[in-house]
């Protein structure tokens, strides 16, 4: 019978806390594998649930990182092989068609924001992204870019007003 190093009961809650600590970067992992922010969540969500159910096999000495992002991984292949093989009608069913043609507006003022946001020094682009794009709380906002939580309001504040400049409005005040 092979040894495994299992985690003790008072290890298991400083695990515990280690994962939550990784919730960020699980967090900006999921977004390479989801456009929508909200499956994003949904995935770190069950990211976590399997790994708090298993954390008895997670072997001390060995990357926690590692181990919940390839938990993330197998996850998500998981939900896509399923989605896959439940996927409703064929491609050219009726249901699938727009109704109405979409608008160009919005195109144009995607290109506005985007030009409007890259003329904004890195700082500013950064906690723009993540809080107002991402939806980053500003405590993990703080964590991502190793700063106290006043610091990322006082940037985002700052951001939001060379935004609306950039954008040709006036500042939110």
């Amino acid at each position: 019978m092979a040894l495994s190093r299992r985690l003790p009961d008072a290890s298991r809650d400083t695990t515990k806390e280690r994962v939550a600590s990784l919730i960020p970067a699980l967090r900006a992992f999921a977004r390479t594998f989801t456009v929508n922010p909200a499956d994003g969540d949904d995935l770190v969500q069950e990211t976590l649930v399997r790994a708090l159910r298993s954390l008895e096999s997670f072997r001390a000495g060995t990357s926690l990182k590692s181990w919940l992002f390839t938990i993330m991984r197998n996850t998500y292949c998981t939900q896509y092989r399923k989605r896959v093989r439940e996927s409703p009608g064929a491609t050219d069913c009726v249901s699938l068609q727009l109704v109405t043609a979409a608008g160009q507006e919005w195109s144009v003022a995607e290109s506005e924001v985007k030009a409007a946001l890259s003329r904004l020094s890195e700082d500013q682009q950064q906690i723009l992204i993540m809080v107002a794009g991402f939806g980053f709380s500003y405590e993990e906002a703080a964590c991502v870019t190793d700063c106290a939580v006043g610091t990322v309001k006082s940037r985002l504040n700052r951001a939001r007003e060379a935004l609306a400049q950039e954008m040709g409005g006036n500042p939110l005040r």
